[in-house]
């Protein structure tokens, strides 16, 4: 286990040159040149030095929340190999049940037989659809259901955002997107065998999801971060732009529950959850009055553990009345 944990901590900095990751490096510099054309549409006196103080402002990087993101970075990468990296759920035997079931509903697998290009690009559609969609699924469970809402309002509970605040969670809901992936992934490939019956691959570039790519390089990292990037309300329509996540990490209850979704904003139409960056009006981050007092890596990972299984448990004058029922 100490090896284990050892080596994810080492592969920390293989995140930067990594296209899966979102501080990949040219995620990164994308993310910087679509900053300086907001800096300069918005600054009088432009400078280089300005510049740099428009991206780096000390009150964000050095904030007592930022610090608690960059140190949950590696916390986090501890915890999960220590704990549940070995019993999350894999893709393998999702994929199997899902090719099995098909099998007993609608027969032997079709074997369709289309072209190699455009089974790998049906297959990577389907793959970026099931992923964007359950990850809004997933999103919406955790706000709504006062138990899981314990553990992700650890990531609400920021008081600024940097790229860095995707690192920003618990790990119980670490846990349940680990699942998910597998989950997803292997619905996808289960889908593609009974289709096509054949050796299934994605389009890709440098490793990632051509879609996921595109997703990252067009300011994916501007979603957590201090700038203000709209796309405009046509786009707003069908994308989820970074000011619309920021309006989603807003302490105004207007905003609550909001832009939930990953990189598709449909998912928020159809559920009547979709802001628009222009009708948000102006935004501050954090939870709000309901503080999460999340102010320490002890109280990051204890009180959410404390307050979910509080939220189950009757209180004091439920559990009263329920023995006097039980008398009764």
């Amino acid at each position: 286990m100490l090896e284990q944990v050892w080596q994810d901590i080492t592969a920390l900095p293989s995140y930067l040159i990594d296209a899966n990751k979102r501080i990949y490096i040219p995620y990164l510099l994308s993310a910087i040149i679509m900053a300086f054309f907001v800096y300069w549409g918005a600054s009088k006196r432009k400078s280089i030095k300005g510049f740099l103080s428009f991206l780096f402002p000390k009150r964000v990087w050095l904030s007592k929340s930022a610090k608690l993101d960059y140190a949950l970075l590696i916390t986090n990468k501890v915890i999960k190999a220590a704990t549940f990296a070995p019993i999350v759920l894999t893709m393998v035997p999702v994929a199997i049940a899902v090719t099995d079931f098909l099998e007993w509903v609608l027969g032997k697998p079709l074997m369709l037989q289309w072209s190699e290009a455009v089974v790998i690009a049906f297959f990577t559609l389907i793959l970026f659809l099931l992923d964007d969609f359950t990850r809004y699924l997933l999103h919406l469970i955790l706000h709504k259901v006062p138990f899981l809402w314990e553990f992700h309002k650890v990531h609400h509970s920021a008081k600024v955002l940097t790229p860095f605040t995707i690192y920003r969670t618990h790990p119980v809901e670490s846990y349940l997107y680990a699942c998910r992936m597998a989950l997803t992934q292997g619905v996808a490939v289960g889908i593609g065998y009974h289709l096509f019956g054949t050796t299934l691959s994605m389009y890709d570039i440098l490793g990632a999801n051509v879609f996921v790519f595109l997703f990252n390089i067009l300011g994916a990292n501007l979603r957590h971060s201090h700038i203000w990037f709209s796309w405009g309300d046509k786009l707003e329509n069908w994308f989820i732009s970074p000011a619309q996540h920021q309006v989603h990490h807003s302490d105004n209850p207007a905003h609550f529950d909001t832009n939930l979704g990953s990189a598709l904003a449909i998912w928020d139409r159809i559920g009547g959850s979709l802001i628009k960056a222009s009708e948000a009006g102006k935004v501050t981050i954090g939870v709000g009055k309901y503080d999460a007092r999340h102010d320490s890596l002890m109280a990051i990972y204890w009180l959410p553990l404390k307050l979910a299984f509080r939220s189950i448990m009757p209180s004091a004058g439920e559990s009263k009345k329920v023995d006097k029922q039980i008398r009764d």
